[in-house]
Protein backbone atom coordinates (compact mmCIF):
# COMPACT_ATOMS: atom_id res chain seq x y z
CA UNK A 1 0.00 0.00 0.00
CA UNK A 2 2.83 2.81 1.34
CA UNK A 3 4.95 1.87 -2.64
CA UNK A 4 1.21 2.71 -4.20
CA UNK A 5 1.14 5.89 -2.63
CA UNK A 6 4.84 6.23 -3.34
CA UNK A 7 4.97 5.56 -7.05
CA UNK A 8 1.30 8.16 -7.24
CA UNK A 9 3.44 10.97 -5.65
CA UNK A 10 6.25 10.31 -7.66
CA UNK A 11 4.16 10.94 -11.03
CA UNK A 12 2.18 14.02 -9.93
CA UNK A 13 5.64 15.38 -8.98
CA UNK A 14 6.63 15.08 -12.30
CA UNK A 15 3.57 16.49 -13.67
CA UNK A 16 4.00 20.25 -11.91
CA UNK A 17 7.73 19.69 -13.33
CA UNK A 18 6.27 19.86 -17.13
CA UNK A 19 3.62 22.51 -16.39
CA UNK A 20 6.89 24.56 -14.66
CA UNK A 21 9.61 24.30 -16.47
CA UNK A 22 8.49 23.47 -20.70
CA UNK A 23 6.51 26.76 -20.72
CA UNK A 24 10.13 28.87 -19.63
CA UNK A 25 11.91 26.63 -22.47
CA UNK A 26 9.35 27.72 -25.32
CA UNK A 27 9.91 31.46 -24.39
CA UNK A 28 13.69 31.27 -24.53
CA UNK A 29 13.58 29.84 -28.04
CA UNK A 30 11.43 32.68 -29.51
CA UNK A 31 13.65 35.09 -27.54
CA UNK A 32 16.44 33.94 -29.67
CA UNK A 33 14.84 33.62 -33.04
CA UNK A 34 13.14 37.42 -32.68
CA UNK A 35 17.07 38.99 -32.95
CA UNK A 36 17.25 39.57 -36.44
CA UNK A 37 19.08 37.53 -38.51
CA UNK A 38 19.93 35.62 -35.33
CA UNK A 39 22.76 36.60 -32.92
CA UNK A 40 26.16 36.75 -34.65
CA UNK A 41 27.58 33.25 -34.49
CA UNK A 42 24.73 31.28 -33.14
CA UNK A 43 23.83 28.44 -35.16
CA UNK A 44 21.51 29.30 -38.57
CA UNK A 45 22.73 33.10 -38.58
CA UNK A 46 22.52 34.91 -41.97
CA UNK A 47 25.82 36.24 -42.72
CA UNK A 48 26.20 40.30 -43.21
CA UNK A 49 25.58 41.26 -46.84
CA UNK A 50 23.69 38.12 -48.16
CA UNK A 51 20.68 38.04 -50.11
CA UNK A 52 17.13 35.91 -48.95
CA UNK A 53 15.81 33.53 -51.46
CA UNK A 54 12.65 36.03 -51.58
CA UNK A 55 15.56 38.67 -53.79
CA UNK A 56 17.19 41.87 -52.71
CA UNK A 57 15.70 43.16 -49.65
CA UNK A 58 14.09 39.93 -48.36
CA UNK A 59 11.08 40.17 -51.42
CA UNK A 60 8.45 37.21 -51.26
CA UNK A 61 8.97 35.42 -54.68
CA UNK A 62 7.64 37.09 -57.64
CA UNK A 63 7.07 40.24 -56.05
CA UNK A 64 9.53 41.58 -57.90
CA UNK A 65 8.03 41.42 -61.34
CA UNK A 66 4.58 43.10 -62.48
CA UNK A 67 1.87 41.03 -63.85
CA UNK A 68 1.86 40.74 -67.54
CA UNK A 69 -1.00 39.66 -69.95
CA UNK A 70 -0.84 37.61 -72.81
CA UNK A 71 -2.88 39.66 -75.77
CA UNK A 72 -3.63 39.29 -79.56
CA UNK A 73 -2.67 43.01 -81.61
CA UNK A 74 -3.58 44.02 -84.72
CA UNK A 75 -2.82 46.98 -86.28
CA UNK A 76 -5.85 49.80 -86.80
CA UNK A 77 -6.26 49.92 -91.27
CA UNK A 78 -8.47 51.70 -93.36
CA UNK A 79 -10.80 49.90 -95.58
CA UNK A 80 -13.97 49.61 -97.57
CA UNK A 81 -16.89 48.20 -95.03
CA UNK A 82 -19.71 46.73 -97.40
CA UNK A 83 -23.19 46.30 -95.61
CA UNK A 84 -25.80 44.02 -97.08
CA UNK A 85 -28.73 42.36 -96.64
CA UNK A 86 -28.89 38.31 -96.98
CA UNK A 87 -32.71 36.76 -97.70
CA UNK A 88 -34.39 34.53 -100.03
CA UNK A 89 -36.66 34.75 -102.69
CA UNK A 90 -38.07 32.48 -106.29
CA UNK A 91 -36.76 33.08 -109.81
CA UNK A 92 -39.46 34.23 -111.41
CA UNK A 93 -40.58 34.91 -115.44
CA UNK A 94 -40.02 38.59 -116.09
CA UNK A 95 -43.79 38.74 -117.87
CA UNK A 96 -45.84 35.48 -118.19
CA UNK A 97 -48.99 35.87 -120.02
CA UNK A 98 -52.02 32.79 -119.70
CA UNK A 99 -53.48 31.76 -123.00
CA UNK A 100 -57.31 31.91 -123.19
CA UNK A 101 -59.67 30.44 -126.65
CA UNK A 102 -62.14 32.62 -127.76
CA UNK A 103 -64.68 29.74 -127.54
CA UNK A 104 -66.09 26.52 -125.23
CA UNK A 105 -65.41 23.41 -127.05
CA UNK A 106 -62.63 20.14 -126.87
CA UNK A 107 -59.19 20.56 -127.21
CA UNK A 108 -58.40 18.85 -129.83
CA UNK A 109 -55.07 19.73 -130.97
CA UNK A 110 -51.95 21.03 -129.38
CA UNK A 111 -49.17 22.30 -131.54
CA UNK A 112 -46.61 23.26 -128.64
CA UNK A 113 -44.97 21.42 -126.02
CA UNK A 114 -43.43 22.50 -122.62
CA UNK A 115 -40.62 24.70 -123.64
CA UNK A 116 -41.06 25.74 -127.03
CA UNK A 117 -40.72 28.60 -128.36
CA UNK A 118 -43.33 30.63 -130.07
CA UNK A 119 -43.88 33.97 -131.80
CA UNK A 120 -46.48 36.56 -131.33
CA UNK A 121 -49.87 35.41 -133.37
CA UNK A 122 -48.24 31.83 -133.79
CA UNK A 123 -50.90 29.00 -133.97
CA UNK A 124 -50.39 27.04 -130.64
CA UNK A 125 -53.77 24.89 -130.12
CA UNK A 126 -57.19 24.09 -131.59
CA UNK A 127 -60.39 24.10 -130.17
CA UNK A 128 -63.59 22.09 -131.57
CA UNK A 129 -66.69 24.29 -130.48
CA UNK A 130 -69.33 21.37 -132.40
CA UNK A 131 -72.01 20.06 -130.41
CA UNK A 132 -73.91 17.34 -130.54
CA UNK A 133 -76.44 17.62 -133.71
CA UNK A 134 -74.09 20.66 -135.41
CA UNK A 135 -70.68 20.79 -136.55
CA UNK A 136 -68.17 23.86 -136.96
CA UNK A 137 -65.07 24.36 -137.89
CA UNK A 138 -62.20 24.27 -135.86
CA UNK A 139 -60.93 27.36 -133.85
CA UNK A 140 -57.29 28.28 -133.66
CA UNK A 141 -55.75 29.45 -130.41
CA UNK A 142 -53.23 31.85 -131.13
CA UNK A 143 -50.17 33.03 -129.10
CA UNK A 144 -50.56 36.72 -127.14
CA UNK A 145 -47.25 37.29 -127.56
CA UNK A 146 -43.59 36.09 -128.33
CA UNK A 147 -42.04 33.53 -125.72
CA UNK A 148 -41.77 30.34 -124.53
CA UNK A 149 -44.15 27.82 -123.44
CA UNK A 150 -43.86 27.40 -119.68
CA UNK A 151 -46.99 25.39 -119.20
CA UNK A 152 -49.75 23.44 -120.58
CA UNK A 153 -52.35 22.69 -117.65
CA UNK A 154 -54.59 21.30 -120.03
CA UNK A 155 -54.36 18.03 -121.95
CA UNK A 156 -55.69 17.41 -126.04
CA UNK A 157 -59.32 15.76 -125.35
CA UNK A 158 -60.46 18.09 -122.39
CA UNK A 159 -63.22 20.52 -122.73
CA UNK A 160 -62.61 24.21 -121.72
CA UNK A 161 -64.46 27.07 -121.96
CA UNK A 162 -63.26 31.04 -122.91
CA UNK A 163 -62.32 31.46 -119.36
CA UNK A 164 -59.95 28.56 -118.94
CA UNK A 165 -56.37 28.93 -119.67
CA UNK A 166 -54.73 26.68 -121.85
CA UNK A 167 -50.95 27.51 -122.34
CA UNK A 168 -48.46 29.96 -120.45
CA UNK A 169 -45.80 31.71 -122.04
CA UNK A 170 -43.36 33.75 -121.08
CA UNK A 171 -39.77 35.07 -121.81
CA UNK A 172 -37.48 33.08 -120.00
CA UNK A 173 -34.43 35.15 -121.41
CA UNK A 174 -35.05 37.74 -118.80
CA UNK A 175 -35.55 35.43 -115.93
CA UNK A 176 -35.49 37.64 -112.51
CA UNK A 177 -35.80 36.82 -108.93
CA UNK A 178 -38.62 37.98 -106.46
CA UNK A 179 -37.78 38.94 -102.67
CA UNK A 180 -39.72 40.33 -99.64
CA UNK A 181 -37.32 42.21 -97.60
CA UNK A 182 -38.72 43.25 -94.27
CA UNK A 183 -39.66 46.86 -92.97
CA UNK A 184 -36.88 47.30 -90.77
CA UNK A 185 -34.17 47.55 -94.23
CA UNK A 186 -36.90 49.71 -96.22
CA UNK A 187 -34.49 52.82 -95.88
CA UNK A 188 -31.86 51.21 -97.32
CA UNK A 189 -33.70 50.00 -101.02
CA UNK A 190 -33.31 51.03 -104.09
CA UNK A 191 -33.11 50.40 -107.87
CA UNK A 192 -29.84 49.77 -108.95
CA UNK A 193 -28.48 48.07 -106.07
CA UNK A 194 -25.58 44.90 -106.64
CA UNK A 195 -26.84 41.29 -105.38
CA UNK A 196 -24.95 38.17 -105.57
CA UNK A 197 -27.45 35.37 -105.71
CA UNK A 198 -26.78 31.54 -105.15
CA UNK A 199 -28.86 28.15 -106.12
CA UNK A 200 -29.16 24.99 -104.50
CA UNK A 201 -28.76 23.64 -107.92
CA UNK A 202 -24.81 24.98 -108.41
CA UNK A 203 -23.19 25.22 -104.92
CA UNK A 204 -20.32 27.51 -104.74
CA UNK A 205 -21.51 29.70 -108.10
CA UNK A 206 -22.63 33.40 -107.68
CA UNK A 207 -24.85 34.89 -110.44
CA UNK A 208 -24.65 38.34 -110.37
CA UNK A 209 -27.77 40.49 -110.50
CA UNK A 210 -28.59 44.31 -109.76
CA UNK A 211 -32.42 45.05 -108.44
CA UNK A 212 -34.75 46.17 -111.11
CA UNK A 213 -38.17 47.32 -109.14
CA UNK A 214 -39.14 47.92 -105.75
CA UNK A 215 -42.28 47.93 -104.93
CA UNK A 216 -43.72 51.33 -103.54
CA UNK A 217 -46.04 49.99 -100.44
CA UNK A 218 -45.42 47.52 -97.65
CA UNK A 219 -47.55 44.65 -97.15
CA UNK A 220 -49.48 45.24 -93.75
CA UNK A 221 -49.92 41.55 -93.14
CA UNK A 222 -45.97 40.36 -93.49
CA UNK A 223 -44.80 43.71 -93.17
CA UNK A 224 -41.94 43.42 -96.12
CA UNK A 225 -41.81 44.93 -99.48
CA UNK A 226 -41.39 42.90 -102.42
CA UNK A 227 -38.22 43.59 -104.67
CA UNK A 228 -37.62 42.46 -108.11
CA UNK A 229 -33.74 41.56 -109.16
CA UNK A 230 -32.60 41.29 -112.88
CA UNK A 231 -29.87 39.17 -113.71
CA UNK A 232 -26.74 40.84 -115.31
CA UNK A 233 -26.34 38.29 -117.68
CA UNK A 234 -28.56 35.40 -119.14
CA UNK A 235 -27.56 31.70 -117.97
CA UNK A 236 -28.99 28.42 -119.30
CA UNK A 237 -28.85 27.33 -115.73
CA UNK A 238 -30.85 29.59 -114.09
CA UNK A 239 -34.49 28.21 -114.81
CA UNK A 240 -37.94 29.93 -113.43
CA UNK A 241 -39.38 28.38 -110.28
CA UNK A 242 -35.71 28.04 -108.45
CA UNK A 243 -35.02 28.91 -104.89
CA UNK A 244 -32.81 31.76 -104.48
CA UNK A 245 -30.11 32.93 -101.66
CA UNK A 246 -29.50 36.55 -101.73
CA UNK A 247 -27.17 38.58 -100.73
CA UNK A 248 -28.03 41.98 -101.55
CA UNK A 249 -25.03 44.73 -101.12
CA UNK A 250 -26.65 48.02 -99.06
CA UNK A 251 -24.57 50.83 -98.08
CA UNK A 252 -20.69 51.22 -98.58
CA UNK A 253 -18.61 52.48 -96.13
CA UNK A 254 -15.19 53.61 -98.22
CA UNK A 255 -11.70 54.79 -96.24
CA UNK A 256 -13.22 53.68 -92.75
CA UNK A 257 -10.77 52.88 -89.71
CA UNK A 258 -11.62 49.85 -88.56
CA UNK A 259 -10.54 47.68 -86.09
CA UNK A 260 -12.23 43.92 -84.83
CA UNK A 261 -15.08 43.81 -83.02
CA UNK A 262 -13.50 41.96 -80.00
CA UNK A 263 -11.27 45.08 -78.98
CA UNK A 264 -14.14 47.54 -78.40
CA UNK A 265 -15.35 47.36 -75.44
CA UNK A 266 -18.15 49.11 -73.35
CA UNK A 267 -18.81 50.92 -70.18
CA UNK A 268 -21.66 53.26 -68.78
CA UNK A 269 -19.56 56.52 -70.33
CA UNK A 270 -19.13 54.98 -73.78
CA UNK A 271 -16.92 52.56 -76.24
CA UNK A 272 -13.15 52.43 -75.32
CA UNK A 273 -10.06 50.11 -76.38
CA UNK A 274 -6.88 49.59 -75.04
CA UNK A 275 -4.10 50.52 -77.72
CA UNK A 276 -0.57 49.18 -76.97
CA UNK A 277 2.20 51.58 -76.11
CA UNK A 278 6.17 51.41 -76.93
CA UNK A 279 4.91 47.41 -77.38
CA UNK A 280 5.03 46.57 -73.41
CA UNK A 281 2.03 48.08 -72.19
CA UNK A 282 -1.84 49.69 -73.07
CA UNK A 283 -3.01 53.09 -73.14
CA UNK A 284 -6.88 52.73 -72.07
CA UNK A 285 -8.49 55.21 -75.27
CA UNK A 286 -11.66 56.37 -75.61
CA UNK A 287 -13.36 56.19 -78.69
CA UNK A 288 -16.64 57.17 -80.91
CA UNK A 289 -17.66 54.04 -83.50
CA UNK A 290 -19.42 54.01 -86.41
CA UNK A 291 -20.46 50.61 -88.82
CA UNK A 292 -20.28 47.17 -87.26
CA UNK A 293 -19.81 45.08 -90.00
CA UNK A 294 -18.73 41.16 -90.30
CA UNK A 295 -17.17 41.28 -86.92
CA UNK A 296 -15.26 45.26 -87.95
CA UNK A 297 -16.44 48.35 -85.99
CA UNK A 298 -15.42 51.89 -87.80
CA UNK A 299 -13.75 53.88 -85.40
CA UNK A 300 -14.89 57.26 -86.40
CA UNK A 301 -12.66 59.47 -83.70
CA UNK A 302 -10.02 58.49 -80.78
CA UNK A 303 -7.93 56.38 -83.01
CA UNK A 304 -5.16 56.94 -85.47
CA UNK A 305 -4.23 54.58 -88.86
CA UNK A 306 -1.00 52.61 -87.97
CA UNK A 307 -1.66 52.24 -84.19
CA UNK A 308 -1.78 48.60 -82.43
CA UNK A 309 -4.94 47.66 -80.41
CA UNK A 310 -5.62 44.68 -78.29
CA UNK A 311 -8.73 42.47 -79.73
CA UNK A 312 -8.00 39.84 -77.54
CA UNK A 313 -7.61 39.59 -73.96
CA UNK A 314 -8.54 43.03 -73.69
CA UNK A 315 -11.18 42.52 -70.67
CA UNK A 316 -8.84 42.29 -68.36
CA UNK A 317 -6.66 44.79 -68.94
CA UNK A 318 -6.23 48.22 -66.91
CA UNK A 319 -4.56 51.16 -68.31
CA UNK A 320 -1.15 51.16 -68.11
CA UNK A 321 -1.03 47.04 -67.68
CA UNK A 322 2.12 45.45 -68.99
CA UNK A 323 1.31 42.77 -72.12
CA UNK A 324 2.44 40.43 -74.00
CA UNK A 325 1.81 40.19 -77.71
CA UNK A 326 1.27 37.01 -78.83
CA UNK A 327 -0.21 37.39 -81.98
CA UNK A 328 2.60 36.09 -84.46
CA UNK A 329 3.52 32.26 -84.50
CA UNK A 330 6.94 33.77 -83.58
CA UNK A 331 5.86 35.29 -80.71
CA UNK A 332 5.72 32.12 -77.86
CA UNK A 333 9.17 31.40 -79.31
Amino acid sequence: MKKRNIALLALFAIAIAAVVVVPKLAGAGNQAASIPGGAPGAPGAIPPGSRTSGGPGGRAPGAAAATEFSVRTVVAERTTMQDYIETNGDVVVDSTVKVYPYVSGKLVSSKVSLGSRVAKGQAIAEIDPSTPGSAYTLNAVYAPIAGTVTSLPVSVGSTVSASTAIAEIGSIDELEVEARIPERYVGVLRVGLEASVSLEAYPGVAFAATVSSVSPIVDSTSRTKTIRLAFDRYDERVNAGMFAKIRLDTVSYPDALAVASGGVLQDSTGYYLFVVKDGSTVEKRRVETGADVDGLVEITDGLAEGEVVVVEGASVLADGARVKDISSPEAGK
